[in-house]
């Protein structure tokens, strides 16, 4: 029955139809069809009040269902597509985002509690969580990456809040399975906000740790090699935080006797036959992974020290400037920071220990004050108020605060040969942090912890490992230009004057390396004064100023070694090259002939 306007006996306008089986329709209609704006009611109960063309729902609507559910949004064809959000009316979900022929499809939001504490914000394809999202569990668990059939399936990385652990790497059907990185969180005391951790970087099968990988734990030993079911098994290589190492077989988490040790058993028998005790070597080695592994809880407990004595910092000066009420803290804090940063700290350590030298057999690199001046050039330490050569004489203990070279003479001060084991490294940083931020926390406590943390997010982990300047610029270069090191540094030393104050140790100013090429006479068209100037800026002996350049600023040598290879870059024309290589040949010809000449007579 219909009841309405009619025109030409077709509805038209505004009007009300109930069909038969129950379903009604009251809102526009032209030629005799719905269109326009109206509401259609099913018999079940399930109503839409939207847009008509032609009888058929488009553009945009709203749905409402008998049990309660809604969705508001675009429609196509009498579906859900285009963008839309829709609430069920049985269960606390809601989504909102694309739809395509009635299911979710594209990117969408979709919350599954009333608390909005469980949900997915990401890609679907045909209803299917699919392509790359993030999913929050109601836990508080969260991942983040690729999905496949509502699965966890790709690259992601997944963070178990309450059990303190994270992973990041390839995952099949919801498990983690390829390659990854799994870190374990633990607290390292009481009241503290810095954490240790563990962290496995490798192969993973079916969810377990599974083919090769490298472990390293909280103390700083670490395990590469092979794994079987989350168990060391297979060739690997132990290396303890002392730095000793065991490289061997495992099984099922621990080192094999090698043949040259098994008749050990007999005579530990022996030995307990006369009441004498003797731990061998790799029982000895059993022994010490299980204590490094149980160290992870004492650590956490706070039960024990944090870092062992080769790693110990060396800060009982810097701490007698700090309130003795506070000092204990002050050592624990920063002890856990620097833990925290340990494996990046020891990456760079190696990293820059390596720089312009030749493969060692032992795989064993100290870091010589060359190469700590590239890492803190690299990480801009020189940005701050305070110059390398300044941070020499602090390091050295010219202003009565630190004392780590001993009594070496002053001309050593700043010697690119002396040599720096990781415990010094370690403890330069933290008083390097503390001289260049105690200001920014110099009312805040833990104070040290906060001067380092703040170092290693400003200056290290932005920056190590990224080689700047032209002397580490490439291996081949590089080797031919260490093989003048030493001539370099006898120059250097030559054109040192002492410095200006206290313990007046000999340096070199920009202004004398601009009079020591002038006595080389190698300022020229090409390499003018304000050429050299430029260089000083280039390398970073100057930082560029409005005023212009501090030509009194110090040098030290890896500002003066990098300086003379750019000079060397300007002055060293190709016409110089073609001119030196032609008389080289001439030099060859000539001696040719007088050594033809000489056997000629000779016969």
């Amino acid at each position: 029955s219909y009841e309405g306007e009619e025109v030409d006996g077709f509805y038209e306008g505004e009007g009300f139809i109930c069909f038969e089986g129950g379903n009604t329709y009251k809102g526009l209609f032209s030629e005799g069809r719905m269109d326009g704006q109206g509401t259609y009611t099913w018999a079940d109960g399930v109503k839409y009040e939207g847009t008509f063309i032609k009888n058929v729902q488009m553009l945009g609507g709203r749905y409402t269902w008998s049990d309660g559910s809604v969705y508001e949004g675009s429609i196509k064809d009498g579906l859900r597509h285009g963008y839309g959000f829709f609430r069920s009316g049985t269960h606390p979900i809601s989504y909102h985002g694309d739809w395509c022929n009635g299911k979710r499809h594209g990117k969408g939001v979709i919350y599954y509690d009333e608390e909005h504490t469980s949900w997915y914000s990401g890609e679907w394809v045909n209803n299917v969580r699919e392509g790359q999202g993030l999913r929050r569990y109601r836990s508080g668990n969260t991942y983040v990456g690729q999905w496949k059939k509502n699965l966890r399936h790709g690259h992601g990385k997944m963070t178990w809040l309450a059990a303190n652990q994270e992973y990041t790497g390839q995952w099949v059907c919801g498990i983690q399975h390829g390659f990854g990185t799994h870190t374990w969180f633990f607290k390292a005391m009481h009241m503290s906000q810095y954490p240790l951790r563990s962290e496995y970087i490798g192969d993973f099968v079916k969810g377990k740790r599974h083919g090769r990988g490298l472990f390293i734990y909280p103390s700083g030993a670490t395990y590469n090699g092979e794994w079987v079911c989350d168990k060391k098994h297979g060739k690997g290589v132990f290396v303890s935080p002392n730095g000793q190492v065991f490289q061997g077989e495992f099984i099922d988490n621990h080192p094999v006797e090698c043949p040259a040790r098994q008749g050990a058993a007999v005579e530990a028998k022996q030995q307990r036959a006369t009441g004498t005790r003797r731990c061998s070597g790799t029982v000895c080695l059993t022994y010490f992974i299980c204590m490094i592994e149980k160290t992870i809880i004492i650590n956490a407990l706070g039960e024990t020290s944090i870092l062992k004595s080769d790693i110990e910092l060396d800060i009982s000066l810097l701490l007698e400037l700090l309130p003795v009420e506070d000092r204990e803290e002050e050592v624990k804090q920063v002890e856990l920071a620097v833990l925290m940063h340990i494996s990046k700290l020891k990456k760079a350590y190696h990293f820059y220990s390596v720089l312009g030298y030749g493969h060692s057999p032992d795989n064993n690199y100290t870091l010589t004050k060359l190469q700590f001046w590239r890492f803190l050039k690299d990480c801009e330490f020189h940005f701050s108020s305070v110059t390398l050569a300044e941070m020499d004489r602090l390091l050295r203990g010219l202003f009565g605060f630190f004392n780590f070279l001993g009594d070496k003479p002053f001309e050593s001060i700043h010697c690119p040969h002396e040599v720096l084991v990781f415990r010094t490294f370690l403890s330069y940083l933290v008083h390097l942090a503390f001289h260049i931020y105690h200001e920014e926390y110099k009312d805040e406590v833990p104070h040290l912890c906060k001067c380092f943390l703040k170092m290693m997010s400003r200056n290290v982990l932005p920056s190590a490992c990224c080689v700047q300047g032209l002397l580490f610029s490439g291996e081949q270069f590089t080797s031919f230009a260490m093989s003048y090191i030493d001539k370099c540094w006898e120059i250097y030393n030559n054109f040192c004057r002492p410095h200006s104050r206290p313990p007046f140790e000999p340096t070199v100013k920009m202004r004398q390396f601009l009079w020591m090429l002038a006595d080389f006479k190698l300022l020229s068209e090409q390499l003018t004064a304000s050429r050299v100037v430029g260089i000083f800026v280039k390398v970073g002996a100057s930082l560029p100023d409005i005023t212009g350049v501090n030509l009194d600023l110090e040098m030290v040598f890896l500002e003066f070694f990098e300086a003379l290879l750019e000079c060397a870059l300007v002055y060293v024309t190709e016409d110089m090259i073609l001119e030196k290589a032609a008389q080289d040949d001439h030099k060859r010809s000539s001696v040719e002939i007088k050594e033809f000449s000489r056997k000629t007579s000779a016969v």
